[in-house]
């Protein structure tokens, strides 16, 4: 099978420092939608991995995540692309809970429910925790330089051989190649 995990806000959809809390905040990046829709052509399975701690911290509700997973799928259907999954933590960081990046619980239960190892399997993210999450669960990490990418390329302490592209649509050029 062949697999590609994304981190949601700030690889697809455009991040907030408050938090992406209602179908109305969540816009695509510019390309991602068609570069996911590459990757079902080229025969990926597409799955979504994101930290929601807004859940955990009171600022929405499943209704409202919900609401924006809906909005986001229909966004993707119009370019004719989908992700076969969505997983999600709902933990505040407080939490100590397993799920949330960069702990590797989330990804660990997507190769349980695929029953698939993830060794190679490519994660893109946008944050230092995404790419440590990949790195623990044997995953390849991929940095994209939107969102919070360019911030945490400058931070540094990225996981060796971690390849750096400026978006989703060229990452998947990398890999569709």
């Amino acid at each position: 099978m062949k697999l590609i995990i994304l981190d949601r806000d700030g690889v697809i959809n455009q991040d907030s420092a408050a938090y992406i809390k209602s179908p109305q905040e969540w816009r695509p990046i510019p390309g991602s939608l068609n570069a996911i829709s590459r990757l079902n052509q080229a025969g990926f399975h597409v799955i979504v991995a994101t930290n929601q701690s807004g859940i955990g911290r009171g600022l929405f509700d499943m209704a409202a995540l919900n609401a924006i997973h809906e909005k986001m799928h229909k966004a993707l259907a119009q370019a004719g692309a989908r992700v076969d999954a969505i997983f999600f933590c709902p933990h505040a960081a407080d939490d100590n809970c397993k799920c949330r990046k960069p702990r590797p619980g989330m990804l660990e239960d997507i190769a349980h429910r695929l029953n698939t190892d993830l060794a190679g399997v490519p994660m893109i993210g946008d944050s230092l925790r995404d790419l440590q999450a990949a790195a623990i669960a044997k995953a390849t990490p991929m940095l994209v330089l939107t969102g919070k990418g360019k911030k945490t390329q400058r931070a540094g302490g990225l996981p060796p051989g971690t390849p750096v592209f400026p978006d989703l649509a060229h990452a998947v050029d990398a890999l569709v190649a």
